[in-house]
């Protein structure tokens, strides 16, 4: 079975007129908060991922994910990976790591995400880690909306990629469709309405 029909069959591929984080319009919007509400599922993708992961021989100390969408992602790839979890979260808009979590002196990290769209949240997570030490050595996530070029993919890096070209970022499949500035929206100018879905929206 491919991602595509788990994230169907789990009603999280949805179509209607969407208003993405990035404030673009999209015909299309991922729910992956539908796909692992079952652990089972969860657990499945993960070590899919896992799995390509290894076969690259990266050490990895620990997976952090940013809050919230990368929250059960994260912890189900580090489960995968059999190694520690932690998450940032923002406070006053900027992502942090914080209740106690400790980052080492070169701890080789992996940001995961549910879903990469141009890698703003993830790129703010390994900041964070950074500046406490940290080594990012990948980013991961279920889903790429196919902005950042992820390994096994042929689908090429847009400039508003903000993953760092040098660190291999992993994912299980793409989801390329297509987006639109609002002015440009053609949704929009057929007089519908675009609603905002997600962890920033309802």
């Amino acid at each position: 079975m491919t991602v595509k029909q788990i994230y169907m069959d789990a009603e999280a591929l949805l179509e209607g007129h969407f208003k993405l984080s990035s404030g673009n319009h999209s015909q299309f919007y991922l729910q992956s908060a539908k796909v692992l509400e079952d652990p089972r599922t969860a657990q499945k993708l993960a070590a899919a991922l896992a799995s390509q992961i290894q076969e690259h021989g990266i050490k990895i100390d620990t997976v952090c994910a940013p809050a919230l969408g990368g929250l059960i992602a994260g912890y189900a790839l580090a489960s995968a990976l059999d190694v520690r979890y932690i998450f940032a979260e923002r406070i006053d808009g900027v992502m942090t790591i914080r209740r106690g979590f400790e980052v080492a002196e070169n701890e080789k990290v992996l940001i995961c995400e549910d879903i990469i769209t141009t890698g703003g949240s993830a790129v703010e997570a390994a900041a964070a880690i950074e500046q406490l030490g940290g080594s990012v050595v990948a980013f991961a996530a279920l889903a790429n909306r196919g902005f950042c070029r992820r390994e096994h993919s042929n689908i090429q890096r847009h400039d508003n990629c903000k993953l760092p070209k040098e660190t291999p970022f992993f994912a299980l499949a793409d989801f390329d469709f297509p987006m639109y500035p609002p002015e440009a929206c053609p949704l929009c100018q057929d007089g519908s309405v675009a609603i905002k879905p997600g962890s920033r929206g309802n």
